[in-house]
């Protein structure tokens, strides 16, 4: 699925991103130690085993040599990743020659979770004590229906039902970037990064959603690092097992009450306890984007008369389809609409691109078509591109035009320069004109400075 550019490519990034004292603290919790190594490439993970137990600095040409030429460039790209994560240092000596040492913490509690095995903070409760529990399918509609109900709000659609504990400050924090709003008196609109996001995957949502989570949690007094090491404990815990809720910290009940909202958790009341059900969306957290196991069922039929039937019963669906297509009628669990050229026209406006339609085609696209090739018809894809490409016939670039050279060689020159830069658009030879991107004013006006010099 395309992704916006505010995405997070998955959890890792927002732990990398992390001050180091944070990140070392991190390190601390042996869950997260396991997260972090199931996330490396897997050649990073090879590292990582085997200079668990060495103790000593490792040169950079002795892990070179552990590779064949051909993989010289994911060798790269694992100790990169190690040394984001800090699991690695680098360090310089005197003949600028790097070696690499395994951070302390992260190794003495990944040895131990190893050898002895790791315990969550809390343990599933008993069966014959929490009772009424959801099944695994009740479970995925649960979650399904709270993050659908969370979307509607996010969007500010009047589809939404109004059962949502989410503050007000709370939504605001999750609707920035999202929606923007002129005055008082008229309603929020989505963005162009709000449509986009829209079209993404439940995944990638999630992600945004998260992210945005995390960032704005000092401004309610919650430490970045300790709400990362709650949310990525919460992913070793087991989908639809019962978790005492007397086992969590304050902090850690508050962030559960919102994660109750996006779907992530299940609360649930008995006699005398009280307990948290983890749901798929909360045990996933730490699965990178890529991962493709978690693609949902398609619901979307396209047919070669541009007429689209989407077998759902879902409000937010309905919602979606409304961004690129004309919903010509809704039945209990059909929703039947037509793609227009006047309804692409509005989409393209907002911000949302062809690839994007198409795409989102094709990974909703019903279980009865998904395996056809193509799942989407050609005469479909093709003409949402012509019609994207009919507003993009003419595009502006911000250029300057040069003439009166002094001379031919200086205006050769000056070509020259330009090209070089990937900066020039034209040129006329005969009457010694060029048009230069504005980009590379600057670097062009020193240039011929020095010319004339």
């Amino acid at each position: 699925m395309p992704q916006v550019k505010f995405v997070a490519k998955n959890f890792m990034d927002m732990v990398a991103s992390l001050p180091a004292i944070k990140l070392d603290r991190l390190y601390e919790n042996s869950f997260i130690c396991e997260a972090i190594l199931r996330s490396l490439p897997p050649l990073a993970k090879k590292y990582v085993l085997q200079l668990l137990y060495v103790d000593a600095a490792v040169s950079a040409k002795l892990l070179e040599e552990w590779v064949l030429a051909d993989g010289i460039s994911k060798h790269k790209v694992a100790i990169d990743r190690l040394i984001q994560l800090r699991v690695l240092t680098e360090t310089l000596d005197r003949k600028k020659e790097a070696t690499y040492r395994f951070n302390p913490t992260f190794r003495l509690n990944l040895q131990k979770h190893i050898v002895h095995g790791g315990v969550l903070p809390r343990e599933p409760m008993p069966s014959n004590i929490a009772v009424r529990l959801p099944s695994l399918e009740d479970l995925d509609s649960y979650a399904i229906r709270q993050w659908e109900c969370f979307l509607l709000h996010l969007m500010n659609s009047n589809e939404a039902e109004k059962s949502t504990n989410i503050s007000s400050s709370m939504m605001k924090v999750f609707q920035r970037g999202l929606l923007t709003q002129k005055d008082d008196k008229e309603p929020p609109r989505l963005t162009e990064s709000g449509f986009q996001f829209l079209l993404m995957d439940t995944n990638a949502q999630l992600w945004y959603i998260v992210r945005e989570y995390i960032s704005n949690s000092e401004e309610r007094g919650v430490d970045a690092a300790d709400l990362i090491s709650f949310l990525l404990e919460l992913s070793f815990h087991n989908t639809g097992e019962p978790y005492n809720l007397n086992t969590l910290t304050d902090i850690q009940r508050n962030i559960l009450k919102d994660l109750v909202d996006l779907g992530l958790v299940k609360l649930q009341q008995g006699r005398k306890d009280s307990w948290f059900v983890p749901t798929k969306l909360a045990t996933n957290l730490s699965i990178s984007l890529a991962d493709s196991t978690s693609r949902k069922q398609g619901f979307v039929v396209v047919e070669t008369n541009f007429r689209m039937y989407a077998y759902s019963s879902s409000k937010l669906h309905c919602e979606i389809l409304r961004l690129f297509s004309r919903v010509e009628y809704q039945l209990p669990n059909l929703i039947v609409c037509a793609i227009t050229k006047e309804s692409l026209y509005k989409a393209f406006q907002h911000g949302i691109t062809a690839e994007q339609i198409v795409s989102f085609l094709q990974q909703n696209a019903h279980p009865r078509v998904a395996e056809r090739i193509p799942s989407v018809p050609e005469n479909v894809t093709d003409q949402i591109r012509l019609w994207e490409s009919d507003l993009n016939r003419v595009e502006m670039t911000p250029a300057h035009l040069y003439d009166e050279f002094p001379s031919r060689d200086v205006y050769e020159a000056a070509c020259d320069f330009a090209r070089e830069y990937g900066g020039l658009l034209w040129e006329n030879s005969k009457k010694m004109r060029l048009v230069v991107k504005a980009d590379i004013f600057t670097e062009m006006k020193e240039f011929l400075r020095r010319q004339k010099q």
